[in-house]
């Protein structure tokens, strides 16, 4: 049997990491990431974890030391945050090109500089073309269930993609909450031995990483499309298959909250889709119907569930917590994308990005805005497409 712990969101993934036993963890402190990979070393130090901590002098270093250790076939698995996350970017990318399975937790922090260390989603949105499968967590139970999920997900044949996992900084990262913790054995054989593409043991003549000719390359970037696509029920299977054993509710890519009679539709992604969920709940109350949709994973990017949802509705509101600069927020980039190829008349889809930077916004904020953009809806037709809020008390 397992146990329930009061728990950080940073410990909620430790656990989740000792249960999932990966050969290797390689890490470097950066705020508010640290505590993770302190309490991985002070299990691996007690004897609770058989495991090899490489303690390395850079984030880069970090992800280096992991992607030729899983090259080798080994299970493994670091932690980072914001500029941490920047700095590991060249080999990001090195780990879903050779597409090789890892797992990687990224403890949300806004983008420097100026200097800050509240929690926005811009550190995060920032690898979305990478060619990692990644999803975030709204609270501390799902930032556990979503680790283990990432071994199996990442490490299956259809996929072999690095998976990351991200929560936001401090929201969850330090705060404690009641956590149900599977049994280990149940985990172990729920995960299997690891599994992967190749490995480079010395046996067979094999090269990673050399120069290919144009069309070479871009059978490469095909394949990690194709397991994209193949990703997306990939994903459904494993949260099935862990609801079962471990006695979760988790629907797949996306979780729905007042859906089904819904009119107007709002979509958010992290911790303060919690503050959102209860501005719907009071809407909803009030006659409003209204509902919402919450990403649990941004890529493969799950429109086709996004649409199912949202084919009938009359208006949708798409919450970001990031901004591309010059455009838009990535979620209402991507689903205002995705929505031009199954209609050519989309419901209304309006983008509001809020929260930049660590501000915070309450269900207060979220039930008055939800609010006006559906009376602007029902008075004038459309509302405006786009708007930056800037909340202060």
């Amino acid at each position: 049997m397992g146990m329930k712990k009061a728990l950080t969101g940073n410990y909620a993934v430790s656990y989740a990491v000792k249960l999932a036993r990966p050969d290797v963890i390689a890490a470097y402190p950066i705020t508010p990431q640290t505590s993770i990979v302190e309490k991985l070393s002070e299990m691996i130090e007690n004897g609770e974890l058989d495991s090899v901590m490489i303690r390395v002098e850079s984030e880069h270093s970090a992800l280096a030391a992991c992607f030729g250790a899983a090259v080798a076939g080994a299970r493994v698995f670091t932690a980072t945050s914001s500029q941490g996350l920047l700095y590991m970017h060249e080999v990001v990318h090195w780990a879903s090109r050779a597409r090789i399975p890892m797992v990687m937790a990224i403890v949300s922090r806004t983008i420097n500089t100026p200097w800050n260390i509240w929690p926005d989603h811009s550190d995060f949105m920032d690898q979305r073309d990478a060619g990692w499968v990644m999803s975030y967590a709204m609270d501390n139970q799902e930032a556990l269930d979503l680790v283990l999920q990432a071994f199996k997900i990442s490490e299956d044949p259809s996929v072999y993609l690095p998976v990351m996992v991200g929560l936001e900084g401090f929201i969850l990262g330090h705060t404690t909450m009641p956590v149900d913790i599977p049994d280990e054995s149940m985990v172990r054989e729920w995960l299997g031995p690891r599994r992967q593409g190749y490995i480079i043991d010395g046996g067979t003549p094999l090269a990673v990483g050399g120069l290919t000719m144009p069309e070479d390359t871009e059978n490469i970037f095909y394949g990690i499309q194709e397991a994209m696509n193949e990703a997306k029920k990939v994903i459904k299977e494993v949260t099935n298959e862990y609801n079962k054993l471990f006695g979760r509710k988790y629907s797949g890519l996306i979780e729905c909250f007042h859906c089904s009679d819904a009119k107007y539709i709002t979509i958010s992604m992290g911790a303060w889709s919690g503050d959102l969920m209860e501005a719907v709940e009071k809407l909803h109350s009030e006659g409003y119907p209204i509902g919402l949709i919450r990403i649990r994973y941004y890529r493969p990017f799950p429109i086709e569930d996004i649409w199912e949802v949202i084919r009938s509705s009359k208006g949708v509101l798409v919450y970001d917590r990031s901004i591309s600069f010059g455009s838009y927020g990535p979620i209402f980039t991507d689903l205002a994308g995705g929505l031009l190829t199954y209609t050519r008349n989309p419901p209304y889809v309006s983008n509001i990005v809020a929260g930049i930077a660590g501000v915070n916004v309450t269900a207060e904020d979220f039930y008055k805005l939800t609010k006006e953009f559906i009376d602007e809806v029902e008075k004038n037709g459309q509302p405006p497409g786009f708007k930056w809020v800037m909340i202060r008390r």
